[in-house]
């Protein structure tokens, strides 16, 4: 039996986001620089530019979490305005697992809320699709918003919700 929605994260004027870590491709010596904060008005906000230099070319903001159940639902729903640009949405139902589960959405510019299935969730490493199964839904411990379009660009996204369904 599928539940109704449930809130995983939501974001507010007075919502606490140090638990989000912006993390770049400078760990391995890109240039890309990301950044997060709240906006006045209560929305998190993903901004900064990505470098394709020294063999960089992403950026990502992620929120780790304990376990999370996610049992009876099966789409993971997202409430945000991005600026045009295509984005990952990644999760691991282990934060001590070497691979994310990804899959990938487009922005318009406006507010939208984009519907992720569990099911077109594939493992990834740096890139890579792996040879196992597709995400289970069965929990989560951590969430990513990541831009990696293969491009020197700047980058905007904003987060209002993140819900299951």
């Amino acid at each position: 039996m599928v539940h109704s929605t449930h809130v995983l994260y939501d974001f507010k004027s007075d919502s606490h986001i140090s638990d989000w870590k912006v993390v770049d491709d400078t760990v391995m010596g890109g240039k890309s620089s990301g950044n997060y904060h709240l906006s006045d008005n209560g929305h998190g906000v993903f901004h900064g530019s990505v470098s394709l230099e020294n063999n960089g070319g992403f950026s990502s903001v992620r929120h780790r979490s304990e376990s999370i159940s996610l049992e009876g639902f099966n789409e993971f729903i997202l409430k945000i305005k991005g600026d045009g640009k295509s984005y990952q949405f990644r999760v691991k139902d282990d934060v001590n697992n070497y691979y994310s589960y990804k899959t990938e959405f487009k922005t318009n510019g406006k507010w939208q809320e984009i519907h992720l299935k569990f099911s077109d969730f594939t493992p990834s490493f740096r890139g890579r699709t792996l040879d196992i199964p597709n995400f289970s839904g069965a929990s989560i411990e951590e969430m990513t918003f990541l831009i990696a379009n293969k491009e020197n660009e700047n980058f905007r996204l904003e987060l209002d919700q993140l819900s299951v369904k």
